[in-house]
């Protein structure tokens, strides 16, 4: 089910539609807030799933929205149970167009796996939120 967009013109192209998801049990999403409000003002269409989504109910939003990119935001530290079972449930579904982001606290230490399973990339708190636009326009943008 390769996903594909229709090639457009620079004078008509198309939003960049980006999920942003909060896995998990945490219940914590002021930052994640704050990053979809930023990556709407920067001229985005955000789709924010709201708390305690499932793995399964992320990976169908980013199918239903044909979404270009999903931010997941976790600040429980299940990121390594959470992360690795979205990647494998976008491969099962063969959506591997999407650029997988994954934001909040994530020790240093497994971000190199967190790359190895398929993320782009990884934002640690304090991460300005013009970083993250710029990282997934032009993730986007050259895929």
């Amino acid at each position: 089910m390769a996903r594909g967009h229709p090639e457009m013109s620079s004078t008509s192209e198309r939003k960049i539609r980006v999920v942003v998801a909060k896995p998990g049990l945490d219940g914590h999403d002021r930052g994640a807030k704050i990053i979809a409000r930023a990556l709407r003002d920067a001229g985005m269409e955000v789709i924010y799933t709201g708390l305690h989504q499932t793995p399964e109910q992320i990976v169908e939003t980013v199918i239903q929205e044909d979404a270009d990119a999903v931010g997941l935001s976790i600040l429980s530290g299940a990121h390594m149970t959470l992360v690795p079972r979205i990647v494998e449930l976008l491969h099962a579904q063969e959506v591997d167009d999407v650029v997988v982001t994954v934001g909040g606290t994530i020790p240093a230490d497994d971000i190199p796996e967190l790359k190895q399973l398929g993320v782009s990339e990884v934002f640690t708190p304090g991460a300005p939120t013009q970083d993250i636009i710029d990282f997934i326009r032009g993730a986007v943008r050259s895929d």
